[in-house]
């Protein structure tokens, strides 16, 4: 194989020689005052993001039940599948209803 030659010119992707660290000597030139108020009034109208206020609602919401006490249901469980598996558990008809209806208007 042979050894890449560090002093040909450059490709045609690269083509201004550099020298390394030294930005004032490579012919970069910076925005002018006037392009770059341009670019910073440009940027700050497309940065601004507005959230609907229903997310904002939802995200105040996620707190408070984050922030909430784990309810620990185990012993209702348990006693529900005692009374249903003795056959004691009656279901009120009244109550059903209502909450049928509650879910549905």
């Amino acid at each position: 194989m042979s050894k890449v030659d560090s002093t040909s010119s450059r490709s045609i992707f690269l083509p201004n020689k550099r020298e390394s660290g030294k930005v004032g000597s490579t012919g970069l030139t910076r925005n002018s005052d006037i392009r770059r108020e341009e670019l910073e009034t440009f940027s700050k109208n497309d940065s601004k993001v507005d959230i609907p206020d229903a997310i904002k609602d939802f995200s105040r919401i996620k707190k408070v039940a984050d922030a909430a006490p784990a309810i620990d249901n185990t012993d209702k469980i348990a006693r529900l599948k005692a009374q249903i598996a003795a056959g004691t558990y009656n279901v009120d008809a009244g109550d059903l209803a209502d909450k049928i209806m509650e879910q549905e208007f």
